[in-house]
């Protein structure tokens, strides 16, 4: 896969966790919001690929997993999401809320609406959202 796609990707999980929301299948949305910042990091990943470079093995075969602290660490965001934290109270909210996510919850029924809403909103919130500000690094 490449940049493009990872970013369709994840465009199409954000309104597929919308549409789950809308109709409170709240485990669904849960899931498929937490894939939707997965593959955002992954496209920031994919942008660092140099067109004809070899790329190294070792970061290659950790960036297959569904970890998004790993992500972040993989993608070069660490940095900047500790700064951007540090200076923004809600957005270090919303990244306390995110970083929990585990792709394992698609095989929890217990998931309620209020986990749901939340991880939506700290995800997608315009001003301190995690994927508009992950947007502006792919």
């Amino acid at each position: 896969m490449n940049r493009l796609q990872f970013q369709e990707l994840t465009k199409l999980r954000q309104r597929e966790a919308y549409a789950l929301l809308s109709n409170r299948l709240y485990s669904g949305a849960y899931y498929l919001m937490g894939y939707a910042i997965e593959c955002s990091l992954k496209a920031c990943i994919a942008k660092q690929t140099k067109r004809h470079d070899f790329p190294d093995k070792n970061e290659t075969i950790q960036s297959y997993t569904h970890n998004l602290q790993q992500l972040i660490g993989l993608s070069s965001l660490s940095v900047a999401l500790k700064k951007a934290t540090e200076s923004n109270r809600e957005l270090q909210n919303n990244w306390l809320v995110v970083k929990d996510w585990k792709e394992d919850s698609r095989y929890r029924l217990t998931i309620t609406a209020l986990e749901a809403k939340d991880l939506y909103k700290a995800c997608t919130s315009r001003k301190n959202g995690i994927l508009p500000w992950i947007k502006k690094q792919w």
